[in-house]
């Protein structure tokens, strides 16, 4: 609230504010709960595909096609989906980590 205070004292306007104090404040934070959200998500693996069912070109996401080639023996293409989903994962935390790193020095907090 000080920051916010301190922002309107030096003449800022709200949405100025908003841009430049609050959300840069804001944005380390709201990266790690998407990263958590994505962590939780991937991991969520065996209830996904109860709950998605098994529509053909409808709900084929990617835990169900891992199960689909399960079933038929096709132990390469469900590797190949599986590492495929961990590379994306990873990727994404990767760059997660990089912006809430850069957000952080950037606001001075390192």
């Amino acid at each position: 609230r000080e920051v916010e205070e301190a922002s309107a004292t030096l003449g800022a306007s709200r949405l100025h504010t908003l841009r430049r104090v609050i959300l840069p404040m804001l944005l380390p934070a709201a990266l790690t709960g998407f990263a958590l959200a994505l962590a939780r998500a991937v991991g969520e693996y065996g209830s996904v595909i109860f709950i998605a069912g098994n529509i053909p070109l409808v709900t084929e996401i990617a835990p169900l096609l891992i199960v689909i080639q399960l079933e038929e023996f096709n132990y390469d293409a469900a590797a190949s989906i599986g590492i495929a989903m961990l590379l994306i994962s990873f990727t994404m935390l990767l760059a997660i980590n990089i912006i809430q790193v850069w957000s952080r020095r950037r606001i001075g907090y390192v």
